[in-house]
Order: C-alpha cells, then structure tokens, then sequence
C-alpha cells in the first residue's frame, strides 16, 4: 500500500487535514489500459501494440456486456448495427485478417460464417455465447502473434478473392485498429439502447 494526495477510488484517510488516499499498487496497476502494463510475454516487440489492442477490446466488451439485456442484442437502434452483429464481427473479423497474415486463404466454414453474420440465428444465441466466442477468439490471436517471426512482417500476403496485396503486420494492425473501431461502435449501440 501507498498514500497519495489527490483523486483515488480507495479508502480515504484524513491526516493533518490533508486528505490521503489509500492505493493498492496492483489494483491500480489493473486499473490502466492494457498497454500502460507493461511488455506482454512471449510477444515480439514489434507486435506489442497489437496485443495490447486485442487485450484492450476483450476487457471493454466483457466488461461492456455484463448484464446486457439479451432482448436487446438483436436490436438495431435508429438503424444501426445491433450489439449481436458488432460482437460476431469482431470474431470474425480477427479470424479472417489473422488467417490472411498466415498465407491461408479463408475455408467454407468462415465463409459461411461472414455470410451469416449480423443475422440472428434459428438457435439460441446468447450474451455469454457470443462474448466467449470472442475471448476464444482473441486468445487464438495472441497466441498467433506469439509465434509470428518479426522477420516476416513485411512480406506480402493476398487479401480476398483477388490476392490484393497485404503484408503480414498491415494485415494485424488492421486486425487490432478495425477491433477497436468495433468495441467503439459496440459501446455507442448498447449505451443507446441500456438507456
């Protein structure tokens, strides 16, 4: 434990009528974005702020989604994408960019996944089914980001269909940056609609 002077979310104490606070060091220290903790283990350094991005989203989509009413998660307010559609996509999304960076093309069963997306499935489709989904997902993307040489960042990978020229780290920057374009418009939709 510390003691500081200022603004703290623990325990305040009053001494010689200044006031302190009380900070646990781990506490804050779980407090700060992800890439404010440090080097993740076993990532490339060239590859750090992707992983701090990919770990950033995960912890704001959970913690975004607990107790998110699931009437709500197919709803689509004044006609933007509904909670459901921003979760599948960022699935979806870091699958297909990250196979792309390995110099796979996509097989049938994520097509059919893309092609369903944003659809609301026959069978029961849950917050936490969704939500672990994801995490599932982010974890196959860091542990990828770990066994990806920093040698072959720069080589060309093919995007789609066409092949249209990538490269390995333009492909996981896109993943990372087009995540969290996701988690922001994840948090506008289910703010506008929790309220």
């Amino acid at each position: 434990m510390i003691f500081v002077r200022g603004a703290s979310i623990r325990d305040s104490i009053n001494k010689d009528k200044t006031r302190y606070y009380k900070i646990n060091i781990l506490d804050s220290n779980a407090k700060r974005e992800v890439w404010l903790r440090g080097p993740l283990p076993g990532i490339p350094p060239l590859l750090q702020p992707v992983g701090h991005a990919l770990l950033q989203a995960r912890e704001e989509v959970n913690a975004l989604m607990v107790n998110f009413p699931e009437i709500f998660l197919w709803v689509k307010p004044s006609g933007m994408a509904s909670p459901a559609f921003h979760i599948q996509h960022l699935k979806g999304v870091l699958d297909r960019l990250f196979t792309y960076a390995r110099g796979e093309a996509l097989d049938e069963s994520q097509l059919a996944y893309l092609e369903a997306e944003g659809r609301e499935p026959n069978h029961e489709c849950s917050v936490n089914n969704l939500v672990g989904a994801f995490n599932s997902q982010v974890d196959k993307a860091i542990k990828q980001l770990g066994q990806t040489n920093e040698t072959s960042l720069t080589e060309t990978r093919g995007v789609g269909r066409a092949h249209i020229p990538s490269t390995v780290i333009g492909l996981l920057t896109h993943a990372a940056e087009h995540t969290m374009r996701h988690v922001g418009q994840l948090l506008v939709t289910v703010r506008l609609l929790e309220n």
